[in-house]
């Protein structure tokens, strides 16, 4: 069963010695952004069992993980988003590894607590422009998101229906970018993974529910997506990287 990503994080700190390898090789995994924590909990307890085996991640977020599998420049692609069919077609498969939630997030001087998905659609859409006209204060709206290709916009605008729509003040490269705009910009308000939301930024519920390990695995909380490792369909693995995906 799949589990949110909050217990796949928690479910790594118990793992023993299983899935030993002997070989030397270097696991190379690159893609999503928003999947470091996970992907690097799974490669330091990896290493740790498979000794000579040097597991790198390259953050470049989850189109490029992507490309990067069809190009064999990487073992396994990263992808916070499901592969679209003509990425299948080229010979990509996927894996889901967890769940994600996708958090919106505002300033911690914003008030607002709450937003309906429909709200957040004519938010980003550029319909509602000021924050006095849900609550806030009388200040513009200044929206940030990521750069075209990025799995976690790919899933924040498939789910509130504004692909293609958004009018964004800045497109940023990664999940903490977006985090510590958010965070030094009291009229701005993002989304990044659930897993990467620090302290430094307020969490928005949606509809009335916050993301948790219990609201993203029983669906109720409505922003979230898969997180994906990537292969070649017919390729085999190397048997570093091969060891890696089955552990």
């Amino acid at each position: 069963m799949k589990k949110s990503l909050f217990a796949v994080l928690a479910f790594l700190t118990l793992l023993s010695g299983c899935f030993k390898s002997e070989n030397t090789n270097t696991v190379s995994t690159d893609g999503s952004t928003s999947m470091e924590k996970v992907i690097g909990i799974l490669g330091e307890v990896f290493t740790e069992n498979n000794k000579g085996v040097n597991f790198t991640y390259n953050p470049t977020g989850s189109g490029t993980g992507i490309s990067s599998v069809l190009e064999n420049r990487c073992d396994i692609g990263l992808s916070s988003r499901n592969l679209k069919q003509s990425e299948i077609e080229k010979g990509l498969t996927e894996t889901i590894l967890a769940y994600d939630g996708i958090a919106i997030i505002v300033n911690k001087e914003n008030p607002i607590s709450n937003l309906q998905l429909e709200t957040l659609e004519k938010i980003f859409t550029g319909v509602i422009t000021n924050w006095k006209e849900i609550g806030g204060s009388d200040s513009e709206i200044v929206l940030i998101g990521r750069e075209a290709g990025s799995g976690t916009r790919d899933g924040f605008e498939s789910i509130t229906k504004t692909s293609g729509k958004c009018k964004y003040r800045q497109e940023l490269t990664s999940t903490g970018d977006v985090i510590t705009t958010v965070a030094n910009n009291p009229n701005a308000i993002g989304y990044a993974s659930v897993a990467s939301v620090k302290d430094t930024v307020k969490l928005i519920s949606v509809e009335g529910v916050t993301p948790s390990t219990e609201t993203i695995q029983n669906g109720s909380y409505k922003i979230q997506r898969n997180f994906v490792m990537v292969t070649k369909k017919n390729a085999e693995l190397s048997p570093a990287a091969k060891s890696f995906f089955e552990f």
